[in-house]
C-alpha cells in the first residue's frame, strides 16, 4: 500500500493542474474558467484516496488527463509507472490511447511505441512486441532501443541468424562492439549444423565464430568434437589445447575428451607430461585428480598418496581431500576406516551440495556449465568456481 499511496501523492499535483487547466478550457465548467477553481473531478480522486479506493482513484486521475502536447510525457511516465508496478493492462491501456491519438507529432508516437512495445515483453507477447519494435526501426527514431529489445526477442526464440543481422546494426547504431556474443550465435548455429550431421555448415560456422572473436572457447570445443568425430584425432588435440590460450579458466572442460584422444594415439604418457605443466601453471582440483589417477595406474597407490598429498599442502582442496580419504579408506580397517568412512561421507555432501559453476557477472550459480546465463542472460560469464570448495 506504501507505493501505491506514493504514487498517488505524486499524481495529485499533476491532477490539480489538470483539472484547473481543463476548467480553462473546458466550456462545461465556464464558472471554473472565470474563478481558476481546481476541477471537480480532482477532489472526487482525492476523496477515493482518502477513502483508500486506489483503483477507483487512478481511472479519475487519468481521465483527467486530456491528451495533448503538454500531457503526452505525463501519460508516458504514468504508462511506465503502472508496467514498474506489474499492472501492464494499465499501461496498454494508456500507450494505446496515445497511440490513437492523431495531436501526436512522430517523436511522441515513436515514443509511445516504445512503451507500449515494452509493455507487451512483460507479458511475453513477443511477436506483438517485434511488430512495434520494427516499426520503429522504419521510422528510424529510437534505433538503439529497437535494436536492444529485437535481440533479446530473437535470443529467446532462438532465431540465430536474425540475433546476428540485428546485433550488427545495434553495433553501428551504438558503437558498442557486439562481438564476443555474436561469436557465441554463431556456436548455437554450429551446434544445430552438428546435431544434423551437417560437418560443411558447421566448420563455417566456427569460423565465422573465431572471426568475431578469436578467445570464443566454445568454438574450439565445437571445432575439437567435430574433428574427435571425424576421426582427425590430432586435429582435435589441437583444438583442445588452444583453449589454454584463450581462457584456462576452462580447461577442466577439456580434460577428459582430451584424454580420450592422447588413449586412442596410445600416447598417454605425453598427456601426463601435459597433466604436469598444468598442474604446475594453473593448478585446478579436477587436472590434479586425473593425474593422480594416471600416477596410480602407473606408479602404484603409495606414489598417488604421496603426490596428491603434497599437493594439497599448497592448494587444499575439499575435492582433494575427498580424494585423499577414498585412498586412505582402500588400507583402513576397525574403527579408523569407520571415522574415514564418516569423514568422507562429510566431504561428498560438501560436493554433492556445492555449486561447481558461478556467473562473474551476476553470481548465479550453477551445477553445469552454461553458456548463456539462466540468470543474467550474459553470455559466456558462467565459469568453473575456484578455492577449497571448488577447483
Amino acid at each position: 500500500m506504501s507505493t501505491e499511496v506514493t504514487l498517488f501523492w505524486l499524481l495529485l499535483p499533476v491532477a490539480a493542474v489538470s483539472g484547473w487547466w481543463l476548467g480553462r478550457r473546458s466550456s462545461l465548467f465556464s464558472s471554473h474558467r472565470k474563478s481558476g477553481l481546481i476541477h471537480p473531478e480532482y477532489f472526487k480522486g482525492l476523496n477515493f484516496v482518502l477513502n483508500e479506493q486506489p483503483d477507483k482513484a487512478i481511472e479519475v486521475f487519468i481521465r483527467m488527463l486530456e491528451v495533448d502536447s503538454e500531457t503526452v510525457e505525463t501519460h508516458l511516465a504514468l504508462g511506465n509507472l503502472f508496467r514498474r508496478r506489474g499492472e501492464v493492462d494499465r499501461a496498454i491501456r494508456i500507450h494505446q490511447n496515445l497511440i490513437a491519438r492523431p495531436t501526436l507529432n512522430k517523436e511522441q508516437r515513436a515514443q509511445a511505441l516504445l512503451e507500449l512495445g515494452m509493455d507487451y515483453m512483460r507479458l511475453g507477447l513477443l511477436d506483438r512486441a517485434e511488430g512495434l519494435f520494427l516499426e520503429l526501426v522504419e521510422l528510424d527514431l529510437y534505433l538503439k532501443q529497437a535494436y536492444q529489445q529485437l535481440l533479446d526477442i530473437y535470443q529467446q526464440e532462438k532465431d540465430w541468424e536474425k540475433a546476428i543481422s540485428i546485433a550488427r546494426k545495434l553495433e553501428a547504431v551504438s558503437g558498442k562492439s557486439f562481438n564476443p556474443m555474436i561469436a557465441q550465435f554463431f556456436c548455437e548455429c554450429a551446434e544445430i549444423a552438428m546435431a544434423e550431421g551437417n560437418t560443411r555448415a558447421t566448420k563455417d560456422y566456427v569460423r565465422r565464430a573465431f572471426s568475431s572473436d578469436p578467445n570464443c572457447v566454445r568454438a574450439s570445443l565445437i571445432e575439437a568434437r567435430m574433428h574427435q568425430q571425424l576421426g582427425k584425432t590430432k586435429l582435435a588435440i589441437r583444438s583442445y589445447k588452444q583453449i589454454e590460450s584463450q581462457d584456462s579458466d576452462y580447461l577442466t572442460e577439456v580434460l577428459q575428451p582430451l584424454f580420450e584422444c592422447y588413449r586412442q594415439l596410445d600416447r598417454v604418457e605425453e598427456f601426463v607430461d601435459y597433466l604436469r605443466m598444468l598442474v604446475n601453471i594453473y593448478g585446478g582440483i579436477s587436472v590434479l585428480l586425473l593425474l593422480t589417477e594416471l600416477i596410480a595406474e602407473r606408479e602404484g597407490e603409495i606414489a598417488a598418496i604421496r603426490f596428491i598429498s603434497d599437493e594439497l599442502k599448497n592448494r587444499p582442496t575439499v575435492k582433494g581431500v575427498d580424494r585423499l580419504i577414498e585412498y586412505a579408506l582402500a588400507k583402513a580397517t576397525g574403527e579408523t576406516y569407520e571415522h574415514l568412512r564418516t569423514i568422507k561421507e562429510l566431504t561428498g555432501q560438501l560436493i554433492e551440495d556445492r555449486a561447481m559453476y558461478k556467473c562473474k557477472n551476476c553470481g548465479f550459480d550453477a551445477k553445469l556449465l552454461h553458456w548463456q546465463c539462466p540468470g543474467c542472460k550474459s553470455w559466456a560469464t558462467v565459469k568453473p568456481v575456484f578455492g577449497v570448495a571448488g577447483e
